[in-house]
């Protein structure tokens, strides 16, 4: 089994001063740990979901390749303005300010089973929004998938009664 925090590049001070950005573009760019997160996300989730949801940005790439190798639909959730039918919103607070984020009213359907994926869970506001909005649309999340899990940040808290599955956890910053 590859180890994926190898691949994974700290980068001090960004997007603003104290905060160190994980970043998995190293990740990405290696073949067999790429295709090794996305084969150990399809293997826990296989036959459990209808729908991947992938959240602005990194939560595409990974999602769309999760969606793919599980023979599901991808829907997304992205920064205000940027889909152009009838969305919902939801605002959330993250480690460095507030943000909010939006989805197509008919993105996930009723009784749609729903596997979030995300490449990093920090504070959880951003899952939360997402697994709120995937509520409006009358879907269920059945787990909430993470390349990376900063635990020191306490996000599983804030997702409470949510199945959280992450590869690679920090434990300090």
């Amino acid at each position: 089994m590859t180890d994926l925090a190898r691949h994974i590049r700290d980068v001090p001070d960004f997007p603003k001063p104290g905060i160190v950005f994980k970043d998995i573009t190293p990740l990405l760019a290696d073949a067999t740990a790429f295709r090794e997160t996305i084969d150990r996300f399809v293997e826990r989730y296989r036959g459990r979901v209808d729908m991947v949801l992938g959240i602005e940005s990194r939560g595409f790439i990974i999602g769309a390749a999760v969606a793919y190798a599980l023979g599901t639909g991808l829907a997304v959730v992205r920064k205000p303005g940027k889909l152009p039918a009838r969305t919902y919103a939801a605002r959330y607070e993250l480690e460095y300010g507030s943000d909010t984020l939006e989805i197509h009213h008919d993105a996930v359907g009723h009784d749609h089973r729903v596997l979030l994926v995300d490449d990093l869970l920090a504070t959880g506001g951003t899952a939360s929004a997402a697994i709120e909005l995937v509520q409006r649309c009358g879907g269920t999340v059945v787990g909430c998938a993470f390349v990376i899990e900063l635990a020191f940040l306490h996000g599983r808290q804030r997702l409470a009664g949510q199945e959280i599955f992450a590869l690679v956890r920090y434990d300090r910053a």
